[in-house]
């Protein structure tokens, strides 16, 4: 499968697209720089699976060793503190939260689990929403839940989606909380936040969205949507490292949460605080001990590298390349997992027994995606170009 003039015309009308969406907070000058090779090392494969994990950038890894001269004492080594208040800060901007709702976590599933425990879970009792299309991990912990007696409702999918009226029919008058992830890792499915949260919210429901396979790659507003709670690693689109996350809690939502844990680092200073001496922010509520230094020192530089290309450029560089597969996945044989109307970062694709048929070409052609046994995920980044996306397609088509 070559790559057309069409096809360059349509990729670069999508840069241009991108050039003009100024004005955002979240948008920069960087639309011009995409795709941008040069912020990243060399790699040995195509790789489309930055859903999977983003690689970090050559300034993370400049920023990182730094930080482990200084742990070694070795001579040069920079002193002070380890600062970590930016990436705290700059992650607030992303997702337009005010930085006092914004704390450090390890995990996705810690700002997850310390949200449940918060909000009094299993002993309040009550009603969850959670559905089948929510992180597989995340779902074990709504099952140990109705283990202990809460109540839980599981939305089934339906070709691949999770439809907002099945969620608004199993609303009860004493569902506490709905949690779902806002792009499905298994399919791509993208739930409408702020359709969620209206619904929810005249219930008197609180809504947690795993953002993980969205932030960082397409714009995200807690305070348009409504949103109540989220969390996320940095792994991913964040382009950070394991062992180091961030979660979301608006300050109407910590009002919700009861203290189930302490910890020096939510003391803080010179600032209101509660009734046990901590302030009265996400992190005094969520802060318990020493975090990741080495994650803070590549968030430092990656979230500053997010914010100057703007989440918008970004988003707009990585839907003209999504899109393309969207096209023509379908038209080689291989079926859609993602809608079309889902903007989120990837697409799946599939059809039954997929894994065996592909996997040996894309070995063979240095090409990273996602395959498992029935579909596969492919996820572009800011350093891929169309003729990769070409390239990968052309290599599909050949398999299968």
């Amino acid at each position: 499968m070559q790559f057309s003039r069409r096809d360059m015309i349509k990729a670069a009308a999508a840069t241009s697209a991108c050039a003009l969406a100024a004005g955002n907070s979240m948008v920069a000058h960087g639309a011009a720089s995409l795709p941008d090779k040069e912020t990243f090392s060399s790699m040995a494969v195509t790789y489309l699976n930055s859903a999977s994990q983003h690689p970090i950038s050559l300034a993370s890894s400049k920023a990182v060793e730094s930080y482990l001269s200084k742990r070694r004492i070795a001579p040069g080594a920079p002193g002070g503190s380890h600062a970590s208040d930016e990436p705290l800060e700059n992650f607030a901007r992303i997702i337009n939260a005010d930085v006092d709702e914004v704390a450090y976590v390890e995990r996705t599933t810690s700002g997850e689990q310390a949200i449940v425990r918060g909000l009094g879970f299993p002993h309040i009792g009550g009603h969850i929403i959670t559905d089948e299309a929510h992180f597989p991990g995340s779902r074990s912990i709504y099952d140990g839940l109705a283990k202990m007696g809460v109540a839980v409702t599981r939305i089934p999918i339906r070709n691949y989606r999770i439809e907002l009226d099945d969620i608004k029919a199993a609303l009860r008058p004493d569902t506490k909380l709905i949690a779902v992830s806002l792009i499905a890792m298994e399919s791509g499915f993208e739930h409408d936040l702020k359709a969620l949260c209206d619904i929810a919210h005249a219930n008197g429901t609180l809504v947690y969205a795993d953002i993980i396979q969205a932030v960082g790659a397409m714009p995200i507003d807690v305070k348009a949507s409504g949103l109540d709670f989220a969390a996320c690693s940095c792994y991913k689109w964040l382009m950070g490292d394991f062992g180091l996350g961030f979660v979301f809690a608006s300050k109407a939502a910590q009002e919700r949460l009861k203290r189930t844990e302490f910890g020096g680092f939510g003391a803080g200073e010179n600032a209101e605080r509660d009734e046990f001496g901590y302030i009265k922010t996400a992190s005094g509520k969520f802060a318990l001990g020493t975090r990741s230094f080495t994650g803070i020192a590549i968030t430092k530089e990656s979230l500053k590298y997010i914010l100057d290309l703007g989440v918008e450029n970004i988003h707009a560089h990585n839907q003209s390349l999504v899109n393309r597969l969207k096209d023509e996945l379908p038209e080689i044989g291989i079926g859609l997992h993602t809608g079309k109307e889902s903007k989120g970062p990837y697409v799946v694709a599939g059809f039954d027994g997929i894994g065996a048929k592909v996997r040996p070409a894309l070995e063979r052609a240095a090409i990273a995606i996602s395959v498992y046994e029935n579909r596969i995920r492919i996820a572009p980044s800011v350093f891929n170009d169309m003729g990769e996306i070409e390239h990968l397609l052309s290599v599909l088509k050949e398999a299968v």
